[in-house]
């Protein structure tokens, strides 16, 4: 099935934008649901005597959005810190600090995930072991109201699974997944990425857009990406900065799994994967060999279901779409924090 556009107009994205999500809606089935809107209302009391009905002042609303963030927190033997409380926490946006109202541990929230695998030619002595710990990842990871996706990209970007909870639908796309070593002009995905000069590659960039905005930005809760990839865009319509865009836009987070040489000293890949986890807030985790694939997998496993939910109603209340930096801090030595880098504000 070939990916295309949900939505009209994307056409123009590379010179005028896109509006997307900005905060993260409750997480399905939380246990501690996180409210997404806190509305104040004023003057809602009933018209004034000797005023006709709807002849009253128009009621001032004022809405505030829930940021929702969510964190990963390892001590410097990268283990898992999982006994830290709302006061452990301080959150900043934009260097200024924000009061975090909202605080569960949810190890069993649900989560969303879309799984990327390059399929390019130089994925070629790595694509049965990426379709075995891909498929064992999923069967294992994957518990009740979770739900998944499949997406292969080389020439081209095509969905082999949309959204699903049934695991053996998953492990089936999978195994469809096939290295193109076709060269000279692939088809190119239709509806959403622009026309440019390109002429087919490893389309990375695009697969990521894809996913994030045509996909993942209607979802709610939880959202990962993981791309199995040495993270070489040849062939994309779209750069970079669009598909971390997409991914801010849509609260999805990164993770790359990079498929690279031991010996190899040169290429981009492993600077534009940082780049994309760094600012979605995942990880980069170097593969090498079967061994190490199983590895990765188990610690994005891991985790997945070790994460802290902080909630707070940002004092800028400015609709101007903006992008807000947010850092976030645990009153403890010695250990790393892993969370989105940042939110888009609502526009107007």
């Amino acid at each position: 099935m070939r990916l295309t556009s949900l939505a009209a107009g994307i056409l123009t994205l590379a010179l005028t934008g896109y509006v997307g999500v900005t905060t993260e809606a409750p997480a399905k089935g939380a246990a501690h649901p996180i409210p997404q809107t806190q509305s104040n209302q004023q003057g809602q009391q009933s018209n004034p005597p000797n005023v006709p009905q709807g002849q009253g002042k128009t009621p001032l609303q004022v809405t505030t959005n829930v940021v929702n963030v969510f964190a990963t927190v390892r001590n410097k033997q990268h283990g898992i810190v999982n006994d830290l409380n709302k006061e452990d926490f301080k959150i900043t946006e934009d260097g200024v600090e924000q009061k975090v109202e909202f605080f569960a541990k949810e190890v069993n929230m649900p989560i969303t995930l879309g799984l990327l695998i390059d399929t390019s030619a130089s994925m070629d002595r790595m694509i049965d072991a990426e379709q075995d710990a891909a498929s064992r990842f999923l069967r294992e990871v994957m518990r009740p109201k979770d739900e998944a996706m499949v997406i292969t990209f080389d020439f081209d970007v095509d969905l082999l699974a949309d959204f699903t909870q049934d695991t053996s639908v998953l492990s089936s796309a999978i195994r469809r997944a096939r290295v193109n070593s076709v060269g000279g002009g692939g088809v190119v995905t239709p509806g959403t990425i622009p026309q440019g000069s390109n002429a087919g590659g490893t389309d990375l960039y695009d697969a990521i857009y894809l996913a994030c905005h045509d996909e993942l930005a209607t979802e709610a809760g939880r959202k990962g990406v993981i791309i199995l990839t040495d993270a070489e865009d040849t062939g994309s319509k779209l750069g970079m900065r669009d598909a971390i865009e997409a991914a801010q836009r849509s609260d999805a987070v990164i993770h790359v799994l990079l498929i690279t040489d031991r010996m190899a000293t040169f290429g981009t890949g492993p600077g534009v994967a940082h780049r994309m986890a760094d600012d979605t807030g995942g990880r980069v985790i170097d593969v090498h060999n079967e061994k190490s694939l199983e590895k990765a997998f188990d610690e994005i496993s891991e985790e997945l279901r070790s994460q802290y939910v902080l909630g707070y109603y940002p004092i800028n209340l400015k609709r101007d779409g903006t992008f807000r930096k947010i850092q976030v801090s645990v009153a403890r030595p010695d250990v790393k924090v892993l969370a989105r880098k940042g939110y888009y504000a609502p526009f107007k």
